[in-house]
């Protein structure tokens, strides 16, 4: 019987990648048909059965068509992640999915795109920039973090031919300033046709006002907390359209994310109650 996104796979960790001294990636196997074919942008639930209640949404950073593998890169920042962290080549998730709207790639090839990560942010944006290298589309990437020991997948971009432009906070890369800035610098001289983003909401609001001014067309990685990505429970639902970022994000377009009232000013916790940025 043919599995759907809604089942549960138990999947074995077939490696770990430590991408920072907080980051890693987990990587598995993994049966890809119709609907459970991921796109760059959409997200799995993550089950860690050793003694953890619940699930995380985690965004997926590598699809491996061709290899029937898919990563998800993760940063160690409570204990759910901290304890999947503790686990190694070997031990088993469960993994539902995969959940979400992705980016959309229509007519992208030969398009000059900008993509824009910001910390772990960069992991629906690596699924992203390699799909849209191979369509023929060119990319000029910039990767934000704190200190450039915290900056994600520099070198496995560089080398798959995409154009990288690193920036951090103090300056350890070279370019000291936020993605904010380096954005600001890259148009000076460069036009492009569209914009991919995802990080810190802050960080994406202030993107959102330069590529609004330049009227480049974007899409926007929206992160919310989720509890069932089926849509059921309205955890994620955004002000004051209702859109739940489980189904109808967690990408939106530039022109949606206008009429969201919340982006860029507050988020809800487990409880519903707003907590400003």
């Amino acid at each position: 019987m043919n599995k759907t996104i809604n089942d549960y796979d138990i999947l074995e960790i077939k490696e770990i990648i430590s991408e920072t001294d907080t980051i890693k990636t987990f990587i598995f196997d993994y049966e890809m048909e119709g609907e459970r074919i991921p796109s760059p942008g959409q997200f799995v639930m993550i089950w860690n059965f050793r003694g953890e209640v619940g699930e995380k949404p985690m965004s997926i950073s590598i699809i491996d068509i061709e290899n029937n593998r898919i990563g998800i890169t993760v940063k160690k920042v409570g204990n759910f992640t901290e304890k999947l962290h503790s686990l190694s080549v070997g031990d088993k998730l469960g993994i539902r999915g995969p959940y979400g709207r992705g980016f959309d790639f229509t007519e992208i090839e030969n398009k000059d795109i900008i993509a824009i990560g910001g910390g772990v942010g960069m992991a629906p944006i690596a699924a992203f920039t390699y799909y849209a290298k191979e369509k023929g589309a060119n990319v000029d990437l910039v990767s934000a973090s704190v200190t450039k020991d915290e900056l994600l997948f520099e070198d496995k971009m560089e080398d798959s031919g995409i154009n990288v432009f690193t920036c951090t906070d103090d300056g350890t890369c070279g370019f000291k300033g936020f993605a904010t800035h380096r954005v600001i610098d890259l148009l000076k001289t460069n036009s492009y046709d569209m914009a991919v983003v995802c990080g810190p909401e802050l960080m994406m609001k202030g993107i959102f006002d330069l590529l609004e001014e330049k009227s480049i067309p974007a899409q926007y990685s929206m992160e919310r907390y989720m509890k069932c990505a089926l849509g059921i429970c309205g955890q994620c639902c955004l002000d004051t359209k209702g859109w739940r970022v489980c189904i109808e994000g967690p990408v939106f377009s530039y022109e949606e994310l206008k009429q969201i009232d919340e982006f860029g000013k507050y988020h809800r916790d487990a409880s519903g109650i707003k907590n400003e940025f």
